[in-house]
């Protein structure tokens, strides 16, 4: 299923309560809509059945400061009905106000890190990637898929490419994090580069932390 910013993915199908003691935890995963496609593909993969995945327009990626309030929103609105809410967010840029939100919600808790970027590539490594070199601007699969409605258009470049440079001059590279072996995805992530004058570099990642943050379980290292 293609993801569309803003599309609401349609929930992964409950185990039913039969009332015995083998019954697993009902889990609802709170998700951004960027995520949609990558938490669904590891649903299917790890059998994740009980999961139920809500997601938050994808939009919200381009307006960090409204995130905090629509996660308050869908909690109030859904978690009561749950045993747990994996809140598929890292802090992407709400200055903590995420955390307070979920600190008034002791069934929720979210996936470790800065933002997505982090937890693709692993806390560690994403932290030696930017030791590395400064100024790496991010896609991942998502953002290499809807380039243009997600960076183009929401900063006016297809109405004024002149401002090309004065939103990118100061980075040194676009760093493709790819959660998946894609060549016209490559491909696009290449295009992006082209069109933003950058260097291009593709790194591999797989879904990083989000498998074992959507299986408690077995936990994963973020440190990897």
């Amino acid at each position: 299923m293609a993801a569309r910013p803003g599309a609401q993915t349609p929930a992964a199908p409950a185990v039913p309560d039969d009332g015995g003691t083998d019954r697993k935890p009902s889990v609802l995963v709170l998700a951004c809509g960027a995520l949609a496609r990558e938490i669904l593909a590891l649903t299917a993969q790890h059998g994740l059945s009980h999961l139920d995945l809500h997601c938050l327009p994808a939009q919200l990626h381009n307006t960090p400061d409204r995130i905090a309030p629509a996660v308050a929103a869908a909690l109030a609105d859904r978690g009561a009905a749950y045993d747990e809410v994996l809140v598929a967010y890292a802090d992407c840029g709400t200055g903590g106000h995420l955390d307070r939100v979920l600190a008034a919600h002791p069934k929720a808790r979210r996936i470790d890190g800065a933002h997505c970027y982090a937890f693709f590539a692993g806390l560690a490594a994403f932290d030696r990637l930017e030791d590395d070199q400064l100024g790496s601007f991010y896609l991942t699969d998502f953002l290499a898929r809807h380039f243009q409605t997600m960076v183009i258009e929401p900063l006016g470049l297809d109405r004024h490419p002149e401002l090309r440079d004065l939103y990118f001059g100061n980075y040194t590279r676009l760093v493709y994090l790819a959660q998946t072996e894609d060549a016209e995805l490559t491909t696009a992530a290449e295009r992006a580069a082209a069109t933003l004058g950058l260097p291009f570099v593709r790194i591999a990642t797989g879904y990083g932390l989000l498998g074992d943050f959507l299986q408690p379980a077995s936990p994963g290292d973020a440190s990897a």
